[in-house]
């Protein structure tokens, strides 16, 4: 088995998805299937079940993803260990996060410093106001957002953790004792006009619209930060969306967080100026696309 063969079937072992494993590993979906085919033929047994609705792995599935596992991580490893002495990676590498993003991709930072051990990461706090400032300033190397990132000089690099949406209201409001709420629920009950660009991205996060096609309106404050949002939440002046792991640590006296069930996951993406693909850079989307990124369920608690 070819070791791209071998990438292929763990990704997909990883996101029990097709198309997110093509997207992950920049390759076609068409390109995934086959070498899956091409595994299970040379194995002469099922590695997956497929149905119109999931993915999941077979009992030869697990065994081969386990045994796999260990020695191919060791092979990656070794690899970038040696490309990075070759190439004189070195360095500090500038990673914008917002508020406290780089809890849940540790993972992804701790290989990148164990594969260069001449690297280190400093931190740098950004804001969805102005997102993609410091990046085109120069100020930051590489930027942590939630996808998509349709920018034509940044790059939308690999996925790093993956979260669902909390609604974020006061303690008392109507909905604040409620396990879970609806998209629906968000149309009558959000106040914020987040009045920031590029409007694509923000509308990924807080769509227009709920799935029956209701409106969901902008008005409201015009906070720049995510603190400003807690402060004027928990004042009774905003209702808003945020990614769950909000909930895990933003707490804020008056705020509460209630999951919404039926919003579709976003993903967080590292990116960077296609202009300055720097050797770090590409050390540090190597070490995302080789630990591959948190889902939900694996959200780190503080």
């Amino acid at each position: 088995m070819e070791l791209r063969d071998i990438e292929i079937f763990l990704t997909l072992a990883d996101e029990l998805h097709f198309g997110r494993t093509a997207e992950r590993l920049h390759v076609s979906q068409a390109r995934v299937s086959q070498a899956i085919k091409q595994q299970e033929r040379r194995l002469g047994g099922a590695l997956f079940e497929r149905t119109s609705r999931r993915v999941s792995l077979t009992p030869l599935g697990e065994q081969l993803r386990d045994d796999l596992r260990v020695g191919y991580d060791a092979i990656k490893a070794g690899i970038a260990r040696a490309g990075s002495v070759a190439g004189g990676v070195g360095g500090e590498l500038r990673l914008g996060v917002m508020g406290n993003d780089a809890f849940q991709f540790f993972h992804v930072l701790d290989r990148f410093e164990a594969d260069n051990p001449g690297c280190s990461v400093s931190l740098h706090e950004t804001h969805f106001s102005d997102a993609f400032a410091a990046l085109r300033r120069e100020e930051l190397d590489v930027l942590a957002v939630w996808r998509p990132v349709r920018e034509p000089d940044l790059v939308e690099g690999p996925p790093v953790f993956r979260a669902g949406r909390v609604l974020v209201v006061w303690s008392g409001h109507e909905l604040a004792a409620h396990e879970a709420v609806s998209l629906e629920d968000v149309a009558d009950h959000v106040r914020i006009d987040p009045h920031a660009g590029p409007e694509y991205w923000i509308d990924a996060m807080l769509p227009r619209v709920t799935p029956s096609g209701r409106v969901i309106p902008r008005r409201g404050p015009r906070p720049t930060t995510f603190h400003e949002i807690l402060g004027l939440v928990a004042s009774r002046q905003c209702v808003t969306l945020a990614g769950a792991q909000a909930a895990l640590y933003s707490a804020h006296p008056g705020v509460v967080f209630v999951p919404v069930a039926d919003a579709p996951l976003l993903t967080w993406v590292l990116t960077w100026r296609a202009q300055a693909e720097t050797p770090l850079v590409r050390a540090l989307a190597r070490a995302a696309r080789e630990v591959g990124p948190l889902g939900p369920a694996d959200l780190r608690t503080p």
